[in-house]
């Protein structure tokens, strides 16, 4: 990185976070006040508040179980919070407050869509890939690309998926994109296989967290500090010389906890570069989590926790991927003009967070939060002038540029464009969130108060190399000015405010709801001339939205096993700041009606939803097959609906009761069902490339497939357990349009099997086993940006994993 360039960020940092901390002191204080002047004085009638420090497999919701049977282990599910609040401890009211679900005993009560995956979940198969973890969960939609997801693309309920971009990504309920508001996309994305649980939340549920409200909220969450001095290693070995580390340990105390953990993750990749070399990544993760509270008993409890974590990852990426018939032949070739391609990405974060619980009805949860991201991804952008796409699109018209990017013939000089696409993100807040339950003379209330302080910023600096092809090698020949293809920063300031509150009374409960965003965005441009930032050539963009966000969530129980629930509300994702044609916010009016029905080891749960946008964006990345620019398009009215389904029960019937129950074999199956249809509804000419050259009324929405199915079957014992699962996804096109796909904008509909096994070899000693696509089907993830990628072939892993 150009250091001279960034001479000038500390003093225009310093100058736009002055407000900020000042905000941020006066809020901490205020807090820190109010926890004071509640212990000093106390509060009658205050009930123990245990800390994290309970058993956290009885507990901690992070711990229980969505209620899958025959897991690897049976978890106590969490007892309802709303039978007997003064019974929660600190642990549950902060999930409540702070995480989109909180728990399956939670996502039973919302009234609106909401999946929990426990950590039994997640240990069933040893998923490293949220995409992989996702398909158990309706509603949403994926497009695959790297084969591992680690740049995951991520919508709900039809949003667009590039990026993860229109969809709220929190991680402990913090947003953790790069730069939420200013550059939502989620080039950076926490590591997957380090979590304990995921938290899936959509329709008005979802208004709780923003900014974008349109989908819904996906939550991470990481380990929870344990209960006793505890650890765990977790050593796998497999295909493509792939190796993975876990490792964590971390106690409680009296007044004091801790948990420090380290994943790392390596592999020699799956595809096949032209020349020799490998196409892999190598990624370390570290967490550290440090908690000190009072005592448990004492009539004000409270707890400080700081969270700090680093991720490092090298990847041999590439966006350049292969025409339709070196595809059919050979579908895990890399050209030989990729051979420089590579990723280097940095990520940093802070988290500290108070809890105070003044009495059994009150209760106030505060974070402050700041993330530091640095990536630069280095890849082949162009050969002599000509978009890669282009001419992977249209082989024969450009058969010379073709043998060029496979180094079939030597090229000229500076035949190749490979850009060093750097950027430096950072986004910072304080958001805190009052909670207040009132249980009334046959109505009762809680209500729940939130603000957020956040600021996030991008900075690009980037320059284009210039390459050549010799005896099948990638040579440079020229090397680019810094700055010279971008050299601006945009930035977004935020204030969000949201109140709730869930009003039950018999067997109804009615949660209204309200959400308020103030935006302010601004885009510095320095022109292509000016790497050390003098502002000869600035130009600048600035942009403020304020928006109102209601929703309301009903739901009626018709017995203790069935309920029914709807909703509806505004969805809403703001602009970014790097649009060059005037654009509107994404907006829409969003409903949604479902039923819930659970009876022993049953569950049911069927929701409708439509979604009617109003005005529905596009916007410019070069990973969807664009320029990069980051410009947004307005794309007009668009009408999404359609259907979800989840069903999971245990085919070997309840069993029996007391110590045989823990011995007896167990068949849990489960299924998820997603039907999305989207259209848009006025005809336009556009240049943005999912919807170019021309969108007519009634053209369909790309990369999104009508149809989804996810199933799974087990068998379990004491001490052992095996699980198959297979997913369907439907064809889907890459282009907006109707009628009959057309073979260039079409990508196959496909079904892959996942295969798992594992067996206590003796007391805290596990081996697995983990097959992924076990019939090793060869099938297209994407034709953007620049040519057909494969999926993960047939990958096997064999780990051993010791709990003490």
């Amino acid at each position: 990185m150009n250091q001279a360039a960034y001479t000038s960020i500390p003093s225009q940092f310093c100058q736009k976070t002055g407000t900020f901390q000042q905000t941020l002191s006066a809020v901490l204080i205020g807090w820190l006040l109010l926890g004071a002047a509640a212990s000093a004085q106390g509060v009658p009638g205050s009930a123990d508040v245990p800390g994290s420090a309970d058993d956290p497999g009885e507990d901690n919701p992070a711990e229980s179980s969505q209620a899958t049977p025959g897991g690897p282990e049976e978890v106590p599910a969490v007892a309802d919070p709303a039978s007997d609040p003064e019974s929660r401890d600190s642990q549950e009211i902060i999930y409540d407050r702070v995480m989109v679900v909180g728990s399956s005993t939670s996502a039973e009560r919302v009234p609106g869509s909401a999946h929990f995956l426990s950590k039994m979940d997640l240990e069933k198969y040893h998923h490293t890939d949220i995409q992989r973890i996702l398909r158990q969960v309706p509603g949403i939609n994926i497009q695959e690309e790297d084969g591992f997801g680690l740049r995951p693309n991520i919508g709900m309920r039809g949003t667009g998926v590039e990026r993860s971009s229109k969809i709220t990504l929190l991680e402990d309920g913090v947003l953790i994109a790069p730069a939420p508001y200013a550059a939502p996309s989620a080039y950076y994305f926490p590591t997957a296989g380090r979590m304990e649980s995921v938290e899936v939340r959509k329709g008005s549920a979802a208004i709780k967290q923003g900014p974008f409200t349109n989908g819904g909220a996906l939550n991470l969450i990481s380990s929870t500090i344990p209960s006793t001095l505890s650890g765990t290693v977790d050593l796998s070995f497999g295909d493509h010389e792939t190796a993975k580390g876990h490792a964590q340990v971390g106690a409680s105390y009296d007044h004091v906890g801790f948990v420090f953990e380290t994943f790392q993750h390596q592999t020699d990749g799956f595809k096949d570069l032209d020349g020799g070399g490998d196409t892999g990544f190598e990624l370390e993760d570290y967490l550290f989590k440090l908690r000190f509270n009072t005592d448990h008993d004492a009539r004000v409890y409270q707890e400080v926790e700081v969270k700090l974590g680093r991720t490092d990852q090298e990847g041999r990426e590439t966006y350049l991927g292969l025409t339709q018939g070196d595809f059919d032949r050979t579908p895990y070739r890399r050209y030989a003009a990729s051979q420089e391609d590579r990723i280097d990405t940095e990520h940093e974060q802070i988290q500290l967070r108070h809890f105070v619980r003044p009495n059994d009805h009150f209760d106030v949860t505060t974070i402050v939060y700041r993330n530091n991201f640095f990536r630069n991804w280095f890849k082949n952008e162009s050969t002599q002038g000509i978009s890669n796409g282009r001419i992977l699109d249209d082989p024969t018209t450009y058969a010379t540029q073709l043998a060029f990017l496979r180094g079939d013939i030597d090229s000229p000089d500076d035949a190749f464009a490979l850009r060093n696409n750097r950027r430096d993100y950072y986004s910072q807040g304080i958001q805190s969130v009052l909670g207040w339950r009132y249980d009334g003379d046959g109505v009762d209330h809680s209500l729940e108060v939130g603000v957020r302080f956040h600021e996030d910023e991008e900075d690009r600096l980037q320059e284009e190399d210039l390459y050549a092809v010799r005896d099948g090698r990638m040579v440079l020949t020229a090397t680019g000015r810094s700055g010279s293809q971008a050299n601006r920063i945009g930035s977004a300031e935020a204030v969000a405010i949201f109140v709730q509150d869930q009003i039950t009374f018999g067997r109804w409960s009615f949660t209204p709801g309200v959400r308020f965003e103030h935006i302010e965005t601004q885009r510095l441009d320095y022109g292509r001339n000016d790497p050390l930032r003098a502002g000869a050539d600035l130009s600048t963009r600035e942009n403020e939205i304020d928006a109102v966000i209601p929703g309301l969530g009903i739901s009626y129980d018709v017995s203790s096993e069935w309920s029914i629930f709807g909703g509806v509300h505004r969805g809403f994702s703001p602009p970014s700041p790097s649009s060059r044609e005037p654009v509107e916010e994404e907006r829409s009016t969003n409903f949604e009606l479902g039923t819930r029905y659970r009876q022993g080891a049953s569950d049911l749960e069927l929701v409708g939803f439509y979604n009617d946008y109003d005005n529905l964006l596009g916007a410019d990345t070069a990973s969807g097959g664009g320029t990069g620019s980051g410009d947004l398009f307005n794309g007009g009215a668009v009408e999404i609906q359609g259907l979800e389904a989840s069903f999971s029960t245990d085919l070997a019937g309840l069993g029996s009761k007391g110590s045989d129950n823990n011995a007896r074999i167990r068949i849990p199956v489960r299924t998820t069902y997603t039907y999305t249809a989207g259209e848009f509804q006025s005809s336009f000419e556009t240049s943005f490339a999912d919807w170019s050259p021309e969108v007519i009324r009634g053209d369909e929405l790309p990369y999104i497939p009508e149809h989804q199915l996810f199933a799974e079957i087990g068998l379990t014992g004491r001490g052992w357990s095996t699980f198959l699962s297979a997913t369907y996804v439907d064809e889907m096109r890459t282009n907006a349009g109707q009628g009959e796909i057309p073979d260039a904008e079409l990508i196959e509909s496909h079904v892959t099997v996942d295969v798992s096994g594992e067996i206590e070899l003796f007391d805290r000693y596990r081996l697995y086993v983990q097959v992924r696509n076990l019939f090793d089907e060869a099938f297209v993830v994407a034709r953007r940006p620049y040519g057909l990628r494969p999926g993960l072939p047939r990958s096997a892993m064999v780990g051993f994993q010791v709990d003490f």
